[in-house]
């Protein structure tokens, strides 16, 4: 006998058809399974024999074949257990067939029957809906599942329940969506003393989505306003919320269900790998850029990271996605994030004050500046030079202005770049290029000059140039201007790295 029940294999943030094909054949009992699996897939023998023996059925004496289907696609985790368990015990007559055609099913299986969670549950659910089928998940799994929309979802505990199911004897009942959860904010900017400078900037990096280096002495709080930017930047919006959750669900980060409307904030510690930050490893899993998508990726002591882990960010920076090629598959993820990046002007931090400085300066600040490639630099749109915080600031009161009132600043300009972009494939003003950006960013006949002037004096690269624009859409977007002015034009390139003197 014979049984086909389908599944999925996962490529990144895509879920393609797999058919797992059982056959029942004359002979000395075995149990092989084909198709170019992993270690994993080829462990399930003994996790679903397990699982059948703990219902009290014994294994058909026969030689037990299963062919995942397309051979020549690599399959990859456990998630194959309980399709490769539906479709035994259909070809054993079990449980029907034909019913279960119309599912999608994925679910690890524990020895003693229990269904267990898997990554990637929600892209398997998307990829039913779109099929036009149910889909059949772990229990622990359902509000996960429940998210795609209109598709049927059989969430089981464990084996013995999904088979119970099916034959009428225990209908399951259909999972609801998780829940969502509130909008969770880190440090108020109340809490910064002083740095005026370094919030405007934080302010302009949240209203158009734009890159931003802080560079400052240590204790003069690069890390805190870093950490405060998720209490300005606008809580994500559903279609934003759902990218986010199918990154986290494929990553095994999403738990019961939940989505969140916090946009993501990364912070990778600088010891970090290439595959860490950009994604990959043996079984390719998204990286911190990827993860951080839609979101902030901070990343404190810059010139600590090694300088190839680095350059790994300039093409996921440049064009919001992260390409991760390997023999055997070829992976795309999202990564649109935002980077906020802190550094200290040298190894010892404290260039320009003679009384702390060590006896390497300025030597030692060329130095270890150096280690960020000036490719990397180009791709920043705001350079900040932090300074420190004197005595005489950290005695003032909290400032009367705090992260609610910055917010409602950054939200209002996001809401003027919604509706601009409303049909174009942009979010905000760091998106924008080409003739596109031409159309909304081209300042008037002052700021034209200015702009010229600079690009000449700054020697200023054609990405330099464009996002210059992009930042001065930015200022005039949250000072209420319909076009750019020579103010906006100069503001933005105060933000601009100077080139360095020879």
């Amino acid at each position: 006998m014979a049984a086909i029940v389908s599944t999925v294999a996962y490529l990144g943030l895509e879920a393609r058809a797999v058919e797992v094909q059982v056959q029942l054949i004359p002979g000395l009992p075995a149990f092989n399974v084909v198709g170019l699996g992993d270690k994993a897939v080829g462990e399930s023998r003994e996790r679903v024999r397990g699982a059948i023996a703990a219902m009290g059925l014994a294994m058909p004496p026969k030689r037990i074949v299963v062919n995942l289907s397309p051979a020549d696609l690599p399959k990859e985790g456990s998630h194959f257990d309980l399709p490769i368990a539906l479709a035994l015990l259909g070809a054993m007559g079990v449980v029907d067939v034909e019913t279960l055609a119309g599912y999608v099913v994925v679910g690890e299986l524990a020895l003693d029957g229990r269904v267990a969670s898997s990554p990637g549950v929600l892209l398997a659910a998307l990829h039913a809906a779109e099929t036009g089928k149910g889909l059949i998940c772990p229990g622990a799994q359902g509000a996960e599942a429940a998210w795609a929309g209109s598709v049927e979802v059989v969430a089981g505990p464990d084996l013995l329940s999904l088979i119970n199911h099916f034959k009428g004897h225990g209908l399951l009942a259909m999972p609801q969506p998780g829940e969502v959860e509130e909008v969770s904010h880190g440090p108020d900017l109340r809490q910064v003393k002083g740095q005026e400078t370094a919030k405007r900037a934080l302010e302009i990096a949240a209203a158009g989505g734009h890159n931003l280096l802080l560079c400052g002495p240590p204790g003069a709080g690069k890390s805190l306003m870093a950490a405060c930017l998720p209490g300005i930047l606008p809580p994500l919006d559903p279609a934003e919320a759902l990218e986010v959750s199918m990154v986290q669900s494929v990553a095994g980060t999403l738990t019961n269900g939940r989505l969140t409307r916090t946009r993501p904030f990364r912070s990778p510690h600088h010891s970090a790998s290439m595959a860490a930050l950009t994604g990959g490893g043996l079984k390719v899993k998204p990286g911190e850029v990827s993860l951080a998508h839609l979101g902030v990726l901070f990343l404190d002591e810059l010139p600590e990271f090694g300088r190839a882990v680095l350059d790994s960010l300039r093409q996921p920076l440049e064009t919001g996605t992260v390409s991760v090629a390997r023999a055997n598959a070829h992976v795309t993820f999202p990564a649109r994030v935002q980077l906020i990046a802190a550094m200290n002007p040298c190894r010892c931090g404290h260039l320009g004050d003679p009384g702390l400085a060590c006896a390497r300066a300025p030597r030692c600040a060329a130095d270890y500046q150096a280690k960020v490639s000036g490719p990397l630099l180009d791709r920043i749109d705001l350079h900040v030079d932090v300074a420190a915080v004197t005595a005489a600031e950290l005695v003032l009161p909290p400032p009367v202005e705090g992260s609610t009132e910055v917010a409602a600043r950054v939200a209002a300009a996001r809401a003027v770049q919604t509706a601009r972009y409303r049909d174009h494939p942009v979010r905000t003003n760091a998106e924008a290029d080409g003739p596109l950006l031409d159309a909304v960013a081209t300042p008037d006949q002052a700021g034209r000059t200015l702009l010229a002037q600079a690009a000449e004096a700054m020697r200023l690269t054609a990405r330099g140039y464009t996002r210059i624009l992009r930042v001065a859409r930015t200022i005039a977007d949250l000072a209420g201007a319909g076009e750019v002015g020579r103010i906006h034009i100069a503001e933005a390139l105060s933000y601009r790295r100077q080139p360095p003197r020879n």
